[in-house]
């Protein structure tokens, strides 16, 4: 799941820029032990650059999904590191990012657990409205995780899987299939 989710939420736009909220991680240390690294930072600022690109694409209807899906998002932020072996990071790693998201207004929605990855998808609403999102996937050599900020439509972001180039989102234990 860590490479499609990674793909499935980076294409965005919004208007607003906000950085609060922000999960907070000693991203460097990762970095450090890591072979390959993702960093994608995308605030208000470079979202709504990005809306007036998708707002010349009338009439195509994969475009217009896209920005209804991104609607409302203040920013997308999206580590990703892969590792040469296992145990590069902890479980520690991992359990202080998700007691972040832990507190009031935090839902975990999807927790997988396998026997030597997890991924877990956590969402925030006022409880009216999603305000954010974070997944993580934590596999043994490769730990990914993407955090969505502002109104979100969670049942929209389905819409985008398999389309523009964006991979098809599994959801789920693996399947014998996916092998």
């Amino acid at each position: 799941m860590s490479k499609a989710t990674l793909l499935f939420l980076i294409i965005t736009c919004a208007t607003a820029q906000q950085t609060s909220g922000l999960l907070h991680f000693d991203w460097d240390k990762l970095a450090a032990k890591a072979v390959e690294k993702t960093n994608v930072n995308l605030d208000g600022s470079m979202l709504e650059m990005a809306s007036r690109f998708l707002s010349g694409a009338k009439g195509d209807a994969d475009m217009e999904k896209i920005k209804s899906v991104v609607q409302g998002l203040k920013g997308i932020y999206v580590k990703s590191f892969t590792f040469d072996k296992e145990g590069e990071y902890s479980q520690a790693d991992v359990s202080a990012l998700r007691s972040q998201i832990s507190g009031p207004g935090w839902s975990n929605i999807v927790d997988v657990q396998e026997k030597h990855e997890s991924s877990a998808i956590y969402m925030k609403t006022d409880g009216k409205q999603a305000q954010g999102m974070v997944i993580i996937s934590a596999e043994p050599k490769e730990l990914t995780v993407v955090q969505i900020l502002g109104a979100i439509d969670p049942a929209a972001l389905s819409d985008l899987s398999g389309k523009m180039g964006i991979p098809h989102m599994r959801m789920g234990p693996k399947s014998k299939k996916d092998d």
